[in-house]
């Protein structure tokens, strides 16, 4: 039985809503998995369960409880009472720390957004740069830089500006990163920021948090005008949403050449690119392990999500929403 049999067996037994650990422990009781060759069972019923709510797999279903994500089967819905679990959590939820988080936090809950959407992203350090001191440095540089491959086998051509020209090699992404953007005056000074900071990309992004209601229309309006697309983040990065989506443009190569010149970060991720256009098939998958490591972290399960999050005070709870 595969852990993803188990999983659906377990749920389908208990018809109730359980957390990742109610379900491996209800697989080892009934001995489903011979976990023997297993050093962590946990954390891969924990990704399972993850992979079926990314795979918008319609079977399993997830509620924010008390305990954490509790996970059922979607046809059992009508006869759970969810309504009762989310309340308790509601009741439960502890006062936030004072303390906030760190704009550069969001970062790994990104990339793994990013990867979830096979995009790898590598974030662009400002104060490594040359004349790093100097305050215009932060309308150049992205905060994360991102590339999705879209055909590997592509690889005729023996230099990046070559390969590059290729409509069909891959695409490479800016993203400007806010915890916030409440007013009017935050979102065009954000919005202006990423504009300058996506000039050489294929696409540029604004990226953020929190972000009011109210301004949403603007941000179309900007958006559409400007051709930066926008991502609400979420503290569950797989829930994060593209509000509106980026223009294609033509890469600029001076940018890119000039950020690769003052930002060692930024030339090494071009340099990898290169290097994984022209690889030679044989070498295909170590050097795509080399360009991963190099890249951003990202987070593999659910659980490792919210002990981050608490760790870092970034609010991760979010009433009533289920999935």
């Amino acid at each position: 039985m595969t852990v993803k049999e188990a999983i659906l067996k377990v749920l389908e037994e208990q018809k109730a809503a359980l957390t990742y650990m109610e379900v491996h422990d209800k697989i080892n009781k009934h001995s489903y998995i011979d976990w023997s060759n297993a050093k962590t069972p946990s954390d891969t019923v924990a990704a399972q369960l993850g992979h079926f709510i990314r795979q918008n797999d319609t079977r399993i279903k997830r509620v924010k409880g008390k305990k954490g994500f509790e996970y059922y089967l979607s046809k059992f819905e009508k006869e759970l009472n969810l309504s009762e679990i989310i309340e308790k959590e509601t009741e439960t939820k502890k006062t936030v720390k004072s303390k906030s988080y760190q704009e550069r936090d969001l970062h790994r809950l990104l990339s793994s957004y990013l990867k979830s959407q096979d995009t790898y992203s590598k974030t662009i350090f400002h104060e490594k740069s040359a004349n790093s001191k100097d305050d215009h440095q932060k309308w150049i540089h992205p905060d994360m830089i991102g590339i999705n491959f879209l055909n590997l086998k592509n690889k005729s051509s023996n230099s990046l500006m070559k390969v590059i020209n290729k409509s069909d090699a891959f695409n490479l992404i800016s993203y400007e990163i806010k915890k916030e953007i409440k007013s009017d005056y935050e979102l065009k000074k954000c919005f202006f920021q990423a504009v300058s900071n996506s000039s050489w990309a294929n696409f540029g992004y604004l990226v953020a948090f929190d972000i009011s209601q109210n301004l949403m229309d603007e941000m179309e309006r900007l958006s559409q005008s400007f051709g930066i697309g926008i991502i609400e983040l979420s503290a569950n990065p797989y829930e994060s949403k593209i509000l509106f989506s980026a223009d294609f443009k033509e890469l600029d190569f001076k940018t890119i050449d000039k950020l690769c010149e003052i930002n060692k970060d930024f030339e090494k991720f071009i340099n990898q690119t290169e290097t994984m256009l022209i690889a030679p098939d044989k070498y295909l998958k170590g050097t795509k392990k080399e360009f991963e490591d190099f890249c951003d972290t990202y987070f593999t399960t659910d659980s490792d999500i919210e002990k981050y999050c608490k760790e870092k005070n970034i609010p991760f709870e979010e009433e009533g929403k289920t999935m």
